[in-house]
């Protein structure tokens, strides 16, 4: 009987939505087992083969571990805000809502097709307000509270306003940006807008001045990763550093338990890695400069205050307050002008661009407090002002970045650490002794830095302390497209939080989502929305994506909970997520952020666990091959295609890529994939700007736009890469296309086949033949002359070894998420009781349920055409039974000396004895042993058999 995928599928899928066959409990005498995917944004691009492989992994789990006895929670929801939505909503004037949900309900019939066991009755939307009231309540609370650290735990605002009133700010041991201190007479006569900016400090979220990725195109703050050479990557727009009022969360706080937490989680070392990078713990110095002339100090932190003797400039941040102060009159035009440049470059492009070292002096001098010498302050991108102070003492002997900027300006350089003892040492290896450092001499650095630390401390120079690289998170979107903050300000300014009975603060409506000339969000064009009771005005920026992502989880342990984020029976039973499958482009936002929330929320008793996964895995990146046409310009400045014939005779020439839809090239994703006038002709279609181009061939130079009405003539070569599977490149596949074409099963083991789980590999249909044949192997074992057939009588013990080796291989190899490894030797074992022609219950009946969490459409029919109840999904996963793959003989070398010269088969319980009369017996041996003494003869049990001559 042949296996007819489509109505298969299509019969299950509705029955088990039906039958609602995967919803779960959170109430069981089971124990349970928690797997999450990070859930998807849905783009109206949907789906394409590379989304799936993760849900794919953790589906497969999901059902192995309901097959193991677990109560199993596996959810889906989508993470639905998002600035595309906006900018689609711009373009066509299709609201967010709209545009949003109809691509929901596309991805979820995507999801469908491809037989995921999902609990959609848990399933959570980011944009619905019955969701994002409690992102919104998680926020009043982060600004209702500030960070102890005598208990090292978040409190509530009103406790530390309490201490203020009774001994000013040391009264609290609290995590603070503020550095002037106050007594408890100065907090009590304070105004409610000075209270209000003391408390700023203070708060787990808070508002301050801050510099931001400007882009007016977009309307928006950007992230450093949605940048590129000064403009977004979505619509090529400018991007400036601007000063913008925003919201910030105080993450700083958490940095050493962010760190620390690391320690007891199961993710992998290269993602710890990039977290603990990413944090930076490093200890070091504060330490004060006096600038010459002025009252102020230049305020630094260093790790290495043992070379402060080889200090021989400063460079602070373009953005640092202190610049317009220290700045001389002749200095102030090139400042000015440097600043402007500044604001067009990213973070990321200023501390990444080694190459291209830029600076300006401002004529200001600061003043060395251990020798009283005078110091230029210069200014440059590679100092950000939001990393420590904002400023820097330049030591170029030992800093590759402080010495190519000293020598592109032609600064001092001073040695200060002799490290010729230490051949291989770098610039910022801390070895070696301290040379031309004053009272330093001699030490080593280690030794060094220690004394320094405590010279630094004696002088009432500043203080030893332990900094991070890690910053306050940046928390306010210019956009529509977001929850909306549940702030008020009063006529002063001052903010307020809405209380939990007042929300959700619902997103208005509107048709008009561009940003405003002055960079407001769209929603301060709502007048009426705006105003809220009295003269208070409400907040119109907008939450970012990550806050919704931030403590989803959570919300699938009691999605429809309307008196809580979730209740503490259902938070207490899930507990925290035992297996997060997700992508590494995930590493720092969104699992810093959820990380961050999940421990505020402990600290609050609102969690019962102090980290939110315990497991992680990465899966990789299914690529697609790229297809770029080659195109040069003329001497007129004309676009130029050079035909395959003619391409030999411009070697030198760098051509330009234009990448080209796969379906326009033959033999995609070969070698020397082409493409013909046919596929020219199609070009030209969807790229109409190109028709006015010229192409070479050894026929001549003509109008592309002919090239189309040549039959065959033209061939021209394509340049194939191998890269990100994206419809920026227009070389996404559908996976509909693929399941329509070889069923779910077959696309589900195929995805697993292509590799392990955690690297990248490309896409290649040719592959999946192979696994479709597999499938219908499988499916053929269960029938004989088209009818369903399975005898009774009692299977061989090589049948039984058979299934066992693949029963005992599956199993752990899920357990380790070895897909591709399990699926092989699944074929395996299909192959060999089709050579056995096995056709026995007790061999086919547990083959089922061990293909199930792979292949559930084909492996539900079978359980049903063997006249089982309903379903196979809620049986229990075959158990392993060593006996069947006990060897009732084992292969003896028996060897002379410790050389084989034999091998004999004996009974695995054979005596030693018996075995030793009869290997001395062999003929072969006897020739080896013929006039010789056979010292003792030693038997190994299952290992060899040694007999010592002489």
């Amino acid at each position: 009987m042949r296996y007819n995928y489509q109505e298969v599928e299509s019969k299950w899928k509705k029955k088990w939505v039906e039958s609602e066959l995967y919803k779960v409990s959170n109430k069981s005498d089971k124990p349970k087992y928690y797997v999450l995917d990070m859930f998807p944004y849905p783009s109206g691009a949907g789906l394409h083969v590379g989304h799936p492989l993760g849900y794919i992994a953790s589906d497969i789990f999901s059902r192995y571990k309901r097959l193991r006895g677990f109560n199993v929670l596996h959810p889906m929801g989508f993470d639905a805000f998002g600035l595309p939505a906006e900018e689609y909503a711009i373009a066509t004037g299709v609201h967010p809502s709209e545009s949003t949900a109809k691509n929901i309900s596309r991805y979820k019939e995507q999801l469908a097709n491809i037989g995921f066991c999902y609990d959609w009755s848990r399933e959570v939307q980011t944009c619905d307000p019955n969701y994002y009231k409690w992102t919104q309540w998680i926020f009043s609370l982060l600004f209702s509270h500030y960070y102890d650290l005598k208990e090292n735990k978040a409190k509530p605002i009103t406790e530390l306003v309490g201490l203020f009133s009774e001994g000013g700010s040391e009264a609290a041991d609290a995590f603070t940006a503020r550095k002037e201190s106050f007594s408890a007479e100065e907090w009590n006569s304070a105004s409610a807008v000075e209270k209000d900016a003391i408390l700023t400090d203070y708060r787990l979220a808070f508002r301050k001045v801050g510099y931001v990725n400007w882009c007016a195109g977009l309307g928006t703050v950007l992230a450093n990763d949605q940048i590129k050479d000064g403009f977004s990557e979505r619509g090529g727009h400018p991007v400036e550093r601007k000063a913008m009022t925003q919201w910030y969360l105080r993450t700083t706080a958490y940095a050493e338990r962010l760190l620390s937490g690391l320690d007891d989680i199961d993710w992998s070392s290269s993602l710890k890695t990039i977290q603990r990078n990413w944090i930076g713990k490093s200890k070091g110095a504060q330490l004060f400069f006096p600038i010459d002339g002025h009252d102020s100090q230049l305020e630094i932190f260093t790790t290495r205050a043992d070379t402060i003797f080889g200090a021989t400039y400063m460079v602070l941040a373009p953005e640092h307050p202190l610049i317009a102060s220290v700045t001389t009159d002749a200095e102030k035009e090139s400042v000015e002008e440097y600043q402007k440049y500044v604001k067009t470059r990213s973070e990321r492009d200023r501390i990444s661009d080694v190459k291209e070292v830029t600076g300006v002096f401002t004529g200001g001098y600061a003043i060395n407090p251990f020798n009283d010498k005078k110091i230029p302050i210069w200014i440059g991108e590679y100092v950000l002002m939001d990393y420590g102070t904002g400023a820097i003492m330049a030591v170029p002997s030992d800093d590759d970045r402080d010495h190519a900027f000293a020598t592109k300006f032609g600064l001092e350089i001073i040695r200060v650490v002799d490290k010729s003892a230490h051949e291989n040492a770098s610039a910022s290896d801390k070895v070696g002794v301290m040379i031309n450092s004053d009272f330093l001499n001699g030490l080593e650095v280690k030794e060094a830095i220690k004394k320094m630390g405590e010279e630094i401390a004696s002088r009432s120079l500043g203080k030893v302390v332990t900094n991070y690289k890690m910053r306050d998170a940046g928390f306010s979107r210019q956009r529509y497209w977001g929850e909306p903050f549940p702030v008020t300000f009063d006529k002063d300014g001052v903010a307020e939080v809405l209380t939990e009975a007042e929300l959700p603060l619902v997103l208005p409506q509107t048709d008009d989502f561009k940003p405003t000339e002055d960079g407001r969000s769209p929603l301060s064009r709502k007048t009426e929305w705006v105003t809220a009771k009295g003269d208070a005005m409400r907040e119109t920026d907008t939450m970012p994506a990550v806050a919704g992502s931030s403590w989803y989880f959570l919300r699938y342990m009691d999605p429809n909970n309307e008196k809580e984020f979730a209740s503490k029976e259902a938070l207490d039973y899930w507990d925290s997520v035992d297996l997060y499958v997700g992508g590494a482009e995930h590493a720092v936002a969104h699992l810093l952020y959820a990380r961050f929330w999940h421990k505020f929320l402990y600290d609050l008793g609102r969690v019962p666990s102090t980290e939110p996964f315990k497991k992680l895995i990465n899966q990789g990146m299914i690529q697609g091959v790229i297809e770029f046409l080659p195109m040069m310009k003329d001497e007129d400045g004309n676009n130029v295609f050079v035909s395959a014939d003619k391409l030999n005779d411009y070697p030198d020439v760098d051509f330009a890529r234009i990448p080209i839809h796969i379906d326009m090239v033959s033999d995609y994703g070969q070698t020397n994939s082409y493409i013909d006038g046919k596929g020219m002709g199609k070009f030209l279609e969807w790229r109409p700007s190109y028709k006015t181009a010229y192409v070479i061939s050894n026929s001549d130079k003509v109008k592309a736009s002919e090239v189309a009405n040549i039959d065959n003539k033209f061939q021209f070569q394509t340049i194939s890469e191998v890269g990100k599977m994206s419809k920026r490149y227009y070389n996404v596949v559908n996976p509909d296309d693929v399941i329509s074409e070889n069923g779910a099963d077959t696309f589900r083991l195929y995805e697993m086949f292509l590799g392990p789980i955690e690297q990248s590999k490309p896409w290649d249909t040719k592959g999946i033949e192979g696994v479709s044949k597999f499938v219908k192997k499988f499916w053929g074992l269960y029938f004989i002359d088209e009818k369903f057939h399975w005898s009774d009588v009692e299977p061989t013990s090589e049948e039984y070894k058979v299934l066992h080796t693949a029963i005992k291989k599956v199993g752990e190899d899920i357990e380790k998420f070895s897909f591709n490894t399990a699926i092989s030797a699944m074929m395996i074992c299909v192959n060999d009781l089709k050579k056995k022609g096995t056709n026995k219950r007790k061999i086919l009946e547990p083959l089922i349920m061990l293909i199930a969490p792979f292949a559930p459409f084909a492996a539900e029919e079978l359980w049903l055409l063997a006249g089982n109840g309903y379903s196979v999904h809620n049986q229990t996963f075959p158990e392993f039974n060593a006996d069947y793959l006990k060897e009732d003989n084992f292969q003896y070398p028996i060897c002379i000396n410790g050389k084989k010269r034999a091998i004999k088969s004996y009974p695995v319980d054979a005596p030693k004895e018996e075995m030793e009369k009869d290997a001395v017996a062999i003929e072969e041996i006897q020739k080896w042993i013929d006039g010789k003494n056979v010292v003792k003869i030693i038997v190994v049990p299952g290992r060899m058999i040694n007999i010592v001559v002489k």
